[in-house]
């Protein structure tokens, strides 16, 4: 599960040095608002947050050393990740955060296409589409027994069949094994 939060981190920070054409400024369909956290005493706290502007920035300057992955991640607008750790004054509130977040994306129309529970780790990957040619928004959830929990939002607009390039690409597991079919190629 360690993996899962430094893959999570790494998609964060690498998204920021590799996007590039932001989606107009109000159509954050893909956006999910986790709330504001604080970190408890003496625990693991990261706080990752990358706007567009910071986004368009990174990419320019990756076009010539990167193209393909420019390529891959143009349509990205935001990224989110919160790592938290985990400790007897937080553990709580933070595991029904987590089951709160996942519940409402159940109701508001996004599909969990991961779901992997091994002992007391429990991960669930979800995502928002727009038709079946675009994925408007990727949430992670991961609860890494009573050590961390990590979430991450992951915005824009990204063709699904570059998902599982972005998982080759980042190592992100639960990625490399998202095959998405587009309207098209469903009708041949």
């Amino acid at each position: 599960m360690k993996n899962i939060i430094l893959q999570s981190l790494a998609v964060g920070t690498l998204c920021t040095a590799l996007s590039t054409n932001m989606l107009a400024a109000n159509t954050d369909n893909g956006a999910v608002d986790f709330g504001k956290f604080s970190p408890a005493n003496g625990a693991e706290f990261v706080e990752v947050n990358v706007n567009s502007n910071l986004i368009t920035m990174a990419l320019n300057l990756a076009k010539q050393s990167e193209p393909e992955v420019v390529e891959v991640l143009k349509g990205l607008k935001g990224v989110r990740v919160n790592v938290m750790g985990l400790t007897d004054e937080n553990r709580e509130e933070i595991q029904n955060r987590v089951t709160s977040i996942r519940k409402d994306l159940d109701t508001k129309g996004w599909e969990r296409i991961v779901t992997a529970i091994e002992k007391n780790n429990d991960v669930g990957v979800y995502m928002k589409t727009r038709g079946a040619d675009v994925v408007e928004g990727i949430v992670v959830t991961v609860m890494e027994g009573n050590k961390h929990a990590v979430l991450v939002n992951v915005i824009g607009d990204i063709r699904p069949e570059k998902l599982a390039t972005i998982g080759e690409r980042f190592n992100i597991e639960p990625l490399k094994k998202v095959k998405v079919k587009s309207a098209k190629h469903d009708e041949n």
